[in-house]
């Protein structure tokens, strides 16, 4: 079996293993970290089949992956922290209105 294929399995996986971390996962936290592993091990998945295909050209398109990936992971985790336009969410109890 070609070096390739068994490094192809292997992340195959781990991006289970991320998906099962990512399902249940406790805190929001813990999810929002393993969807950004399993885009990253993306990644790596789509540079490996780009070079056992022998098109090395695909490491530029998971170069842009890894760019949206990282974009997305700031956008979600920004949306979590802050939801009303830039301002931290204020808890109701505490007499804010």
């Amino acid at each position: 079996m070609n070096m390739f294929a068994v490094a192809i399995l292997a992340v195959l996986i781990t991006m289970g293993l991320t998906l099962v971390r990512a399902f249940a996962g406790p805190t929001v936290y813990d999810r929002i970290l393993a969807v950004n592993a399993c885009g990253t091990l993306t990644m790596v998945l789509i540079a490996l089949y780009g070079f056992f295909d022998g098109r090395p050209d695909f490491l530029d398109i998971a170069l842009v992956y890894a760019l949206i990936n990282f974009i997305g992971t700031i956008a979600v985790s920004k949306y979590i922290k802050f939801t009303g336009l830039g301002f931290p969410v204020r808890n109701h109890d505490e007499g804010d209105i």
